[in-house]
């Protein structure tokens, strides 16, 4: 029997020591190969609703992301932590002046002054991993928010992810969810996994 907590674990130890051992100049440079890819997207275009995390140090960077979709006129929606047992809800933000430090010490929407997003059905999210495989199946840091957010969203989900912390395939649980797009630094993966919505 395998024991897909335990090799998740280790997944997660080995790509974060890759992610904390890599220069910050070499991050940034990712960083914003990663952005532009993004931005060259289809789906960011033609998107209203943008879902994005707030990404903290060792992640990719999303704080050019979330300026420039403002300037694109999108609807920029960030998450925030409503309980310690996996549940998240998002919000809309119209700058970055919105945001307070929240669980774990993320950058999060203050829910006093931002609008609750109620409609989930429909937009681009991006998903936050610290690892992605071939078919867009990632391992995340271990809380479990995304997997239950995920579960509501109807929209398109992309990971962006730097190619030295990709995998083949991944283990796999009954809960996981893919994203229908991963970018590295190197290439642009749709993975065809609108299917798994229905």
């Amino acid at each position: 029997m395998i024991n897909v907590k335990a090799l998740k674990a280790d997944l997660r130890a080995k790509h974060r020591k890759i992610r904390e051992n890599c220069p910050a100049d070499v991050k940034k440079l990712l960083d914003k190969s990663l952005a532009q890819s993004f931005w060259s997207l289809e789906e960011y275009r033609q998107c209203k609703n943008l879902f994005v995390f707030v990404s903290s140090k060792i992640e990719v960077d999303t704080m050019d992301i979330i300026e420039r979709a403002f300037n694109d006129g999108k609807q920029v929606a960030v998450p925030r932590c409503t309980d310690k047992k996996g549940r998240m809800e998002f919000y809309y933000i119209s700058s970055m002046n919105q945001l307070e430090k929240g669980a774990f010490g993320i950058m999060e929407p203050n829910e006093e002054i931002c609008e609750q997003v109620k409609d989930l059905d429909d937009g681009l999210c991006i998903v936050p991993g610290i690892c992605f495989d071939m078919f867009g199946y990632r391992v995340g840091f271990g809380k479990g928010y995304y997997d239950r957010f995920l579960e509501r969203f109807g929209g398109i989900t992309v990971g962006l992810c730097y190619s030295k912390c990709t995998e083949h395939e991944l283990p796999r649980g009954n809960y996981d969810r893919p994203v229908d797009i991963l970018i590295t630094e190197k290439y642009i993966n749709h993975t065809n996994n609108l299917y798994s919505k229905g």
